[in-house]
């Protein structure tokens, strides 16, 4: 029997690191919910662990980087992929230089672009969910995505990275902005009509 080291465990899932065909790999369980009815449970666990499958590979063929997906398993809700080696942007851009900051948040926005080009909504884009490999920058956990094409949407995905940046990184209050530059420069659409969203998402948190 293959050993499973269990690395997190929130609400929803557990991730473990494992093995597959001599690869190491990442194991995305969704945690089967007592409350529910059984029938009822399966069917929403098979279901959203089809639709995080499928917007990760949409993703990496639209250009972003995701883990590759080796394997899914619908029945038991478990997607293997690819066990990425790189650093967390989280623990590694508060030390940056300001120069390579720029370069690192610039690609962000570039790749949220792709995302949203092709109305993928990621859903928590936070300096946790982003791994950086090979000067890329990839994204993890799509299990609050969906596909959308309201700015709405688009608006709130990069409202959550806003805050995310806010709180973890405040000391540099430029990143968000050279996230944006990069999203500008990638975004197919109008990228004025999004960030006019952000600020309204903003003014509504402020007046509830």
């Amino acid at each position: 029997m293959i050993k499973k080291d269990i690395i997190y465990k929130g609400a929803e899932a557990e991730i473990c690191v494992s093995k597959y065909m001599n690869y190491n790999v990442v194991e995305k369980r969704r945690v089967h919910k007592s409350y529910r009815i059984n029938y009822i449970d399966d069917k929403l666990i098979s279901s959203r662990t089809r639709e995080e499958a499928k917007l990760m590979i949409e993703a990496r063929n639209k250009g972003v980087s995701v883990p590759i997906i080796y394997d899914v398993d619908l029945i038991s809700g478990i997607i293997t992929m690819e066990y990425l080696t790189g650093k967390r942007i989280k623990d590694i851009l508060n030390n940056l230089s300001e120069k390579k900051r720029q370069t690192l948040c610039k690609k962000i926005g570039e790749s949220i672009a792709r995302f949203h080009n092709n109305d993928i909504i990621h859903g928590d884009i936070t300096t946790s969910n982003m791994i950086l490999l090979d000067d890329k920058v990839h994204f993890i956990d799509f299990g609050l995505g969906e596909k959308n094409s309201e700015i709405e949407s688009k608006g709130v995905d990069l409202h959550v990275l806003m805050e995310a940046l806010e709180s973890t990184h405040s000391k540099y209050s430029d990143c968000f902005k050279y996230v944006l530059e990069g999203y500008k420069k990638e975004l197919k659409d109008d990228a004025n009509q999004v960030i006019k969203k952000i600020d309204e998402i903003v003014k509504r948190g402020r007046y509830r």
